[in-house]
């Protein structure tokens, strides 16, 4: 497998949402590829429209949609990435999770899957008690898929969080975890391109800070 040099920038992508335009779980995704970017990241933003377009994956079927085939290619060239669904029931929402079902189609590829890109989880949910339960089974699945989970992920309760407008939230510490998202994601794309323990350690203390 090839790895990028340290020099080029990163390619984050951003997959989740809701059916809802504009929602908590897409503005708090677009504050964490905010963050991406000012680790120096190009991104790219799959939100809840788009995700809602997507039929339902079935490895059997063989014509794929163009939207299926931007989704997969987006992914296949990207170095990292940011992943958010809101807390639905428990769990991952089925809008996000078919997304990343569609994934399925890189199973062959030289980088099968999540291989060798880090990938920041973030969660909303209306109450604190769904939260960590759904992080954790992002995080799961971001296993399956071969994917390096970032060491801080976030969690939104939006019950208590209002995100005003795509650049705006109520909250500062929030939009300052958001950010730590984006900014491990990117970072980390850049210290396993390069082999860089230093880059590594460093987004480890990172996550050390934010969440103390």
């Amino acid at each position: 497998m090839t790895r990028q040099h340290s020099s080029r920038r990163p390619f984050v992508v951003g997959i989740g949402g809701t059916t809802r335009p504009a929602s908590s779980t897409e503005r708090a995704l677009a504050l964490s590829l905010k963050g991406a970017q000012e680790a120096g990241a190009r991104v790219q933003l799959f939100g809840g429209a788009f995700l809602h377009g997507l039929p339902h994956y079935s490895p059997e079927t063989r014509q794929l949609t163009d939207e299926q085939h931007e989704l997969i290619e987006a992914v296949r060239s990207a170095d990292a990435l940011v992943i958010a669904t809101p807390g639905y029931h428990g769990g991952v929402s089925g809008l996000v999770k078919n997304a990343l079902d569609t994934l399925e189609e890189l199973r062959s590829d030289e980088r099968p899957y999540l291989d060798g890109r880090a990938v920041g989880c973030i969660v909303t949910a209306y109450g604190w008690q769904a939260a960590g339960t759904v992080l954790t089974s992002l995080r799961s699945i971001v296993h399956a898929l071969r994917g390096w989970p970032t060491p801080f992920g976030a969690t939104v309760n939006t019950l208590e969080t209002r995100f005003d407008t795509a650049d705006t939230c109520s909250d500062p510490k929030v939009v300052e975890q958001l950010r730590t998202v984006g900014r491990q994601a990117a970072s980390f794309a850049l210290a396993f391109g390069a082999h860089d323990s230093d880059a590594y350690h460093a987004v480890e203390r990172e996550a050390s800070i934010v969440q103390g």
